[in-house]
């Protein structure tokens, strides 16, 4: 099985989530860059902003994870029961 075959998704979705990312990246920075405060005030929101976008990977991929190693759970069992269910009929 190749890469190609187990990935989901299109390439027409990952640019529109890699473009989307970037252009609400830059509208934040933009933002912030062009706000009419001080440099302190512009530097805690730079990194209130760094901390919320690596808040957000960390936590997206948490809940990949939790619901990759619950799909594998459910297969084990579902194996299981198709095995109990052959010995049974046997």
């Amino acid at each position: 099985m190749t890469v190609a075959e187990i990935q989901s998704n299109s390439k027409g979705w990952l640019f529109y989530v890699k473009s989307s990312f970037v252009i609400a990246l830059a509208a934040v920075g933009a933002g912030i860059f062009f706000m009419p405060v001080d440099l302190l005030i512009k530097g805690y929101f730079s990194i209130s902003t760094l901390f919320l976008i690596s808040s957000t990977i960390t936590l997206s991929k948490t809940m990949r994870d939790e619901h990759e190693s619950h799909r594998l759970i459910h297969k084990i069992n579902e194996a299981k029961t198709n095995q109990m269910l052959r010995d049974y009929a046997e």
